[in-house]
């Protein structure tokens, strides 16, 4: 499996399945996290999840791209929960066929943003 496929199938069964039964399989115990709402650590990871379930998130990946243990993911995520959605920009340093470090770029988005070039948020 290559990393770009590890990080695709971490979103499916973790992300939009909402199951961290199997987290051990994706993410390294000493998984180091750079959220400032996320502690380190797989149980840090687990801990933010249960919480961030409850919005109900489903993420719908717009493009995925792997450079050497970097994998880059961009997606829309639906916070089905409140309405709410945010883009995304998730970055992983992957090692030894498991997620090992977390970067993000989140920004909220909505129905009544307004586009001066009409291209919208996709």
């Amino acid at each position: 499996m290559t990393n770009k496929e590890l990080v695709l199938e971490f979103y499916d069964k973790v992300f939009n399945a909402h199951d961290l039964s199997d987290l051990g399989r994706y993410m390294r115990e000493d998984y180091r996290q750079h959220s400032p709402e996320v502690a380190d650590g797989r149980e840090g990871f687990r801990a933010f999840a249960e919480g961030f379930f409850q919005l109900d998130p489903h993420m719908t990946i717009m493009a995925a791209a792997e450079d050497g243990d970097r994998d880059f993911v961009f997606f829309r995520c639906d916070f089905r929960a409140n309405g709410g959605a945010a883009k995304v920009c998730d970055i992983y340093r992957v090692e030894d066929g498991m997620l090992a470090e977390h970067w993000d770029v989140i920004q909220p988005i909505s129905a009544d943003d307004a586009f001066n070039n009409g291209n919208g948020h996709f």
